[in-house]
């Protein structure tokens, strides 16, 4: 769900952080990062990474469970699991619709918001 934010945000041409210079094509800005940039991307992701392994290490882990809710709640309550299963649902949803947003830039060219905007001229 953030990944489908922030692919609008930069396309609009509006980052939250500073006035970028690279392209407000989400897929250009990422060919025109600098090596320094993609180095902190990988480390970021790796150690996010290495967190997860490290408390998946620690005694009573419940899988799926990288925060400790398990240790408040157990699978026995029908609203922490209706909980997850929607947190599950709206992820596979936004997986989704950020492939289709990558389809929409690599295979018809734009990268705004209205993919059949020339349909509707």
């Amino acid at each position: 769900m953030a990944a489908c934010l922030g692919w609008y945000l930069n396309a609009g041409g509006v980052h939250p952080a500073f006035n970028s210079a690279l392209s407000n094509d989400p897929l250009k800005a990422m060919v025109e990062l600098p090596a320094v940039g993609w180095l902190q991307f990988v480390l970021g992701c790796g150690a996010i990474e290495w967190l997860g392994q490290q408390i998946k290490e620690r005694p009573g882990y419940v899988p799926g469970d990288l925060l400790g809710a398990a240790y408040w709640v157990d699978d026995s309550d029908e609203g922490w699991v209706s909980y997850q299963n929607k947190e599950i649902n709206n992820g596979r949803l936004a997986m989704l619709a950020f492939a289709g947003m990558i389809y929409q830039d690599v295979f018809v060219g734009d990268y705004g918001d209205m993919m059949y905007k020339q349909l509707v001229r």
